[in-house]
């Protein structure tokens, strides 16, 4: 309640009331009513910069974005799991698989390069998280490149292990007369008594002493590239292109199970032990060529024979007695 004012009449000699002007009661009233607006105004601004107030629409977002910061930070996580995972993935691409089959490692920087030149995520800047969205789409962006190179690698891995199990199924791998068929091994790879000139002479294959008929196997898949008698001392003889290099010869037969042309698997049936061409006994006559040069056939029974069946083979084969042809 606002003070009463007086002043002292002199004519009166008494206490007159003084009334204040309207003009006055205006103004105080325009100049309360500014100080209230403003006050309140300023008030607002305070209370919408700070969690006082909040509308619940406001309230609402803010929930959504902590769950959005919830969200990538479980993401992340994952993300950090999976990079395990791939990295442990990546070491044995490199250290085992691509080492085994003699392909180059793939460099590490190639694997871990980012993307240059513009920047693709400009449109997820100038937001108030968005140190967290660009950090978490540059590592999937990243980890998805990284599998990209690993599907690859993998794709060339599984090209390389087709064609090494072809070169493995190719190469001459096994005896080309079962053991129980043999009377016994004749003669090995190196310098032996000729059977009919006794003059000592280079034998390129090994020779297997069976009776007439005995089968005889391929020892490595391949195609028949001979099946004739037209080849000076082999008489009846077999040759199989097995790739890669390598061919395999069997002379000396009795008959042909397989025609030129025609392709077989290792251990199938493809003639008979014989005594054609130059021969002094039933036998069979076997060579390995490699890049078309004569080898030694001992080195190449690792698919049949035990490790005494092939010491005892060794020991034969190293004696430089009389061949048979």
């Amino acid at each position: 309640m606002s003070k009463v004012k007086y002043y002292y009449d002199p004519d009166t000699l008494s206490y007159r009331k003084i009334e204040p002007k309207k003009s006055k009661r205006y103004r105080n009233l325009f100049f309360f009513i500014v100080g209230a607006a403003l006050f309140g105004f300023l008030g607002l601004i305070v209370l919408l910069n700070t969690n006082l107030l909040n509308t619940p629409k406001e309230l609402s977002l803010e929930r959504e974005v902590r769950n959005y910061e919830l969200q990538y930070e479980i993401l992340g996580k994952k993300m950090e799991q999976m990079e395990q995972v791939l990295g442990n993935i990546e070491d044995r691409d490199n250290n085992i698989y691509r080492l085994y089959f003699e392909a180059n490692p793939i460099p590490e920087e190639q694997r871990r390069a980012g993307f240059g030149g513009v920047n693709r995520y400009k449109s997820l800047e100038g937001f108030n998280n968005s140190e967290i969205i660009v950090n978490a789409t540059q590592r999937l962006d990243i980890i998805q490149k990284q599998m990209v190179i690993q599907s690859k690698s993998l794709d060339e891995i599984a090209k390389l292990a087709e064609e090494k199990e072809k070169l493995l199924a190719a190469i001459p791998a096994i005896q080309p007369v079962r053991n129980e068929d043999l009377t016994r091994m004749a003669s090995g790879y190196g310098w032996r008594s000729d059977p009919f000139t006794k003059a000592r002479k280079m034998h390129w294959g090994m020779d297997f002493t069976a009776p007439r008929g005995v089968p005889i196997y391929a020892t490595g898949d391949g195609t028949v590239k001979r099946a004739d008698n037209r080849s000076s001392g082999y008489g009846k003889h077999i040759r199989i292109d097995h790739g890669y290099g390598y061919m395999s010869l069997y002379a000396h037969l009795s008959k042909y199970n397989v025609s030129k042309g025609q392709k077989v698997k290792r251990g199938d049936l493809i003639g008979f032990v014989g005594n054609t061409g130059r021969s002094e006994a039933p036998h069979l006559h076997y060579e390995v060529f490699k890049d078309e040069e004569r080898i030694n056939p001992i080195n190449f029974y690792y698919g049949s024979l035990t490790a005494e069946e092939f010491e005892n083979m060794l020991k034969f084969a190293n004696q430089e007695n009389q061949s048979l042809d």
